[in-house]
């Protein structure tokens, strides 16, 4: 039965999935669907965290919109995600930033990673 389901899962998996990490700044495309017609909205932000593995992997942008935090979280192989763009990498030494949703302004920054 577990062979069955890896099979599924596995067939579902983006051929080329997105590489970014946590911490890094990211643009995603996002496709919305009104009505009939369907079109791409780009939400721009700090991966906070990466989750899961395998089809039901998923990640969470935090941007900060009019003063106001707003996190979205996508699954990595979702065909709604049109692409995932990395805008700046960040220098991080955690797996997840859960602490930059008490920060604000310039506190909320992630030092850029210089290779």
């Amino acid at each position: 039965m577990n062979d069955i389901i890896k099979k599924i899962e596995d067939a579902q998996l983006k051929a080329e999935a997105p590489e970014f990490r946590v911490g890094d700044t990211v643009k995603v495309y996002g496709k919305i669907k009104e009505g009939n017609r369907e079109r791409i909205q780009v939400f721009e932000g700090v991966v906070l965290k990466r989750q899961g593995g395998g089809s039901k992997e998923t990640f969470t942008v935090r941007k900060s919109s009019n003063g106001v935090g707003v996190e979205k979280t996508w699954p990595v192989h979702s065909p709604n995600v049109e692409k995932v763009e990395v805008i700046r990498r960040g220098k991080v030494r955690r797996a997840k930033l859960n602490y930059l949703r008490d920060r604000v302004g310039k506190a909320a920054k992630v030092k850029e990673l210089v290779k």
